[in-house]
């Protein structure tokens, strides 16, 4: 199958009636949108609600006032330009801020604009970072999306982060293996550079940003196998989302669908209160209640995802809803405080870690480590914010 090609206007889908086309264009101005023919085909325009088409069509909810551009405070876990180190064993490069799909629910939906500048085109000051941390034995490169960038780019950054002995796992941010299979197992080079760096001690996985049962396609699944075959490990998260996902009969057929093509599934997050993401927002009884009837759905298998926020603090795993009571704990800690043990209130409304009345008992907000970027939770709105990419 040939590559797909890459649209970035939406006057070249005729499929969008002209009069929605301009009540959209606000949104294209001020954040980039970018998919492809290959992911336009998944989409059924024959139906309004369509989830495909909610992933990466624009809506007119991105202009409402809503949340933060940084919602879990990424800017306080910089160490060096384009690396952050939040928890102790872990670090993330942001090797890119140029994604396949710009998904419409992105946590990181400030890298849609211009203004913006996290991603770094050189990591070797991160990586040096890296090298002087014996305590990181795994390293994320995301951004953005890893697979954007080419072979050789990658191939390039692999090589130096296998140069460091104490990292044994590289994890590959990436939405491709669904908007963009063809990209996995068309690129030879690219599975080559794969059964390279992923042995049996160091092994690297690629992390599947799978939102809905109907992105596995058969191409996508010879994605999948041709990275198993490479030697990768495939694990899938996904936030849920409202009007694309939040149906226990979709989420059980994603975790079958997962289990059945040897993809873990690994993370159901609650949606971040990130700016422009209202349209996405659930509360979090509802996600609780939705994720527990999936997980009765499936397999032991398809049981081992674990639904958490990303909060600024960690990952807090919601452990169960009942009684308008939440039963969390720390799945990871910035502040070392992993396993611990939190029941608070859950009124009705509360969708976020912060709407829970007594949150403020478990965590501090950090400081900044560093001026690597700008503090994003305070940029200013703008008019139009389109980054350039190629089409």
């Amino acid at each position: 199958m040939a590559q797909p090609k890459y649209i970035t206007d939406m006057n070249k889908i005729p499929q969008i009636p002209l009069q929605e086309r301009e009540k959209l264009k606000p949104i294209t101005e001020k954040f980039v949108f970018r998919v492809n023919d290959y992911y336009l085909s998944l989409i059924n325009w024959d139906d309004p609600d369509d989830p495909i088409k909610k992933l990466v069509i624009p809506n007119e909810g991105e202009l409402l006032e809503y949340g933060r551009w940084d919602a879990s405070d990424e800017d306080t876990n910089y160490v060096v330009p384009g690396c952050q180190h939040k928890y102790r064993t872990t670090a993330l490069l942001l090797v890119s801020e140029v994604c396949g799909a710009y998904c419409r629910y992105c946590f990181r939906k400030r890298l849609f604009r211009n203004d913006v500048k996290e991603a770094m085109s050189d990591v070797e000051e991160g990586i040096a970072y890296i090298a002087r941390h014996p305590e990181i034995n795994n390293v994320l490169l995301t951004g953005g999306d890893s697979l954007i960038l080419s072979t050789a780019r990658l191939g390039n950054i692999l090589s130096k982060l296998r140069a460091i002995e104490h990292v044994k796992i590289i994890r590959l941010g990436s939405k491709l293996p669904v908007f963009n299979p063809m990209r996995i197992y068309e690129d030879e080079a690219l599975l080559e550079l794969i059964r390279t760096f992923s042995s049996a001690d160091k092994r690297i996985y690629v992390m599947a940003h799978i939102n809905h049962p109907r992105e596995i396609t058969e191409e996508a699944k010879r994605g999948f196998e041709a990275l198993h075959q490479a030697g990768a490990i495939v694990v899938n998260q996904t936030p849920v989302l409202k009007g694309i996902n939040d149906d226990p009969a979709v989420l059980g057929e994603l975790l079958d669908k997962l289990s059945w093509a040897g993809v873990t599934p690994y993370y159901f997050f609650v949606n971040r209160p990130v700016a422009g993401n209202s349209e996405f927002v659930l509360p979090l009884k509802r996600v609780y209640a939705i994720v527990e009837q999936a997980k009765a759905l499936t397999s032991g298998l398809g049981k081992r995802v674990r639904l958490s926020m990303s909060h600024t603090s960690g990952k807090i795993e919601i452990l169960a809803i009942e009684n308008d009571k939440a039963y969390l704990k720390y799945h990871q800690s910035r502040d070392g405080e992993y396993s611990k043990f939190m029941m608070l209130d859950c009124p009705e409304e509360a969708a976020w870690f912060d709407d829970l009345p007594g949150n403020e008992r478990f965590w501090h907000k950090p400081e900044k480590k560093t001026d690597a970027i700008v503090s994003v939770n305070e940029l200013p709105e703008i008019p139009a914010a389109r980054r350039a990419v190629s089409s």
